[in-house]
């Protein structure tokens, strides 16, 4: 992938906060009396078992799912406003979501998919612009996918059609980027490509990163924090390194494994030594 340089922006404080967040469907509580802080310009990753309520925390921040109880907050110029208040083209401004599997319009080339993303920073009276196509190409740039431009997204495989939707929340140029299973359905190359991407982005720009990961050891690699969720509750958060240990992971994921260092980046690495769940304890 091509290197491009960003403006860093600040990484001091919190970007996302949420405070005694509950989250529903047709009246069941998923996610329950929550409290969460996202650190500005850092790499978070919320794990935790399947139903645990790790995409619906991210609709919950993302201001597609309005709390039942408690609130969600956005940091801008100097205040955290209720993402609620904000009306969504300026949400929009502010933060990008990559959801799970988003459909894809027919026939639509890369360049025109990755253009969608400068919608929030268009008006009525404005047309497309060169800052708009900068935008657009320094998104392409980064994520490897300029020399697709004109091609179909629906004939690209897997891994480039990733890239090419990371390139669109790019393009939105947002402060905050959250992303659900970004590495879904691509294979073990791939998903350490979207991820060193990811990465590079927030070391580059400063970009505050969400994302939710099934792999806890991909997570505790990537991962600057760590959020955990068990039955629609926080487990725990932090570091990795202060975090992941056999305890931890027999917590939130009802197994008995061993906790050793990667040898490569020295971030804890989970050694699974039984299939059978801790007593007490469910998926």
């Amino acid at each position: 992938m091509t290197s491009t340089t960003f403006a860093p922006t600040p990484v001091d404080g919190t970007a996302l906060r949420a405070r005694d967040l509950t989250l529903s469907y047709d009246g069941r509580r998923v996610v329950e009396h929550l409290d969460l802080d996202v650190p500005a310009g850092r790499i978070t990753v919320v794990v935790g078992p399947n139903g645990c309520g790790k995409s619906t925390l991210l609709r919950g921040l993302a201001r597609l799912l309005r709390p039942t109880e408690g609130s969600v907050h956005l940091a801008s110029d100097g205040a955290h406003d209720d993402v609620w208040w904000l009306r969504p083209k300026g949400f929009a401004r502010h933060v990008a979501l990559l959801p799970q599997s988003p459909p894809v319009p027919e026939g639509i080339t890369v360049v025109d998919l990755v253009g969608r993303g400068r919608h929030p920073h268009r008006k009525l009276v404005r047309r497309w612009s060169r800052a708009d196509d900068e935008a657009v190409t320094r998104a392409m740039r980064a994520t490897g996918t300029i020399e697709l431009a004109e091609r179909p997204v629906d004939e690209l495989s897997g891994g480039q059609r990733q890239r090419v939707w990371i390139a669109l929340t790019l393009a939105q140029e947002t402060d905050v980027v959250l992303l659900d299973e970004p590495t879904t359905y691509l294979d073990l190359a791939h998903q350490v490509d979207v991820l060193d991407l990811l990465r590079d982005l927030n070391r580059s720009r400063g970009t505050t990163v969400v994302m939710v990961l099934h792999d806890l050891n991909l997570a505790a690699r990537y991962a600057d924090h760590v959020v955990a969720l068990r039955d629609g509750r926080l487990v725990g958060s932090g570091a990795p390194a202060d975090l992941v240990d056999e305890e931890f992971v027999a917590q939130v994921f009802g197994l008995r494994s061993r906790v050793i260092a990667d040898p490569v980046t020295g971030s804890p690495l989970v050694v699974p030594t039984s299939t059978h769940h801790q007593s007490g304890a469910t998926s």
